[in-house]
């Protein structure tokens, strides 16, 4: 045996649906299709032996992970390190809008976001840090089993770059994080394994197929 980590993006929000920046700052409930893509994954996963659920203490968050704790009479583990990236002034604007208004901050951020943050929030590096404490925290705590962290796109992603070797600062452009996907890392001798990216099988076709990201 050893440890499985399920990392399983929310469901939809009203700006996940319209592609716009949405991140610790700002704090909406999922809209029904995000519920229901929470169900569809407590469905599909409550008969899988759990050991956990944390999760990011938003309100998007927790509701995805409530299904699924309700289910299995589970405690939702919750954390602040798990938390969206702070996009500071980007809050709640699209990247057209950022480009125009922040626009050497947004070039400088998409050319390398490891170490340029949005124009007042957080770079990549420092959600690394940050993140990694919760990983260390679940490592000591299960040696083996499962365990999901419901979390955020920009998070789960940095996330699978810290445990799989890849420089962070390409988060944005080598791991895809849609609503309501899950991706799966098996710590083994060798070290962290990709067992599955951003799956979605769980959903049906229509939530699959929603515009957004």
């Amino acid at each position: 045996m050893s440890l499985h980590l399920h990392l399983l993006r929310h469901g939809q929000t009203p700006f996940s649906r319209d592609n716009v920046f949405c991140g610790a700052g700002l704090d909406p409930e999922l809209t029904p299709d995000g519920l229901a893509m929470a169900n569809a994954f407590a469905a599909a996963y409550k008969s899988a032996p759990w050991s956990a659920v944390y999760a990011s203490p938003l309100r998007r968050t927790v509701a995805t992970a409530r299904p699924l704790c309700d289910a299995l009479g589970l405690k939702m583990e919750l954390r602040d390190d798990l938390k969206e990236i702070h996009y500071g002034k980007w809050e709640g604007k699209s990247v057209e809008v950022v480009d125009r208004e922040h626009h050497d901050d947004y070039i400088r951020w998409s050319a390398d976001p490891a170490w340029n943050s949005p124009t007042g929030g957080e770079p990549a590096v420092a959600i690394a840090r940050r993140t990694m404490q919760v990983i260390e925290e679940i490592k000591q705590r299960f040696n083996d089993g499962n365990v999901l962290i419901v979390s955020h796109k920009a998070t789960i992603r940095i996330i699978l770059c810290g445990l799989l070797g890849i420089d962070v600062g390409r988060f944005r452009y080598r791991l895809a994080c849609p609503v309501g996907s899950v991706s799966v890392v098996q710590f083994t001798s060798e070290g962290p394994l990709l067992k599955a990216l951003a799956d979605r099988t769980h959903l049906d076709e229509k939530l699959r197929s929603l515009r957004g990201t």
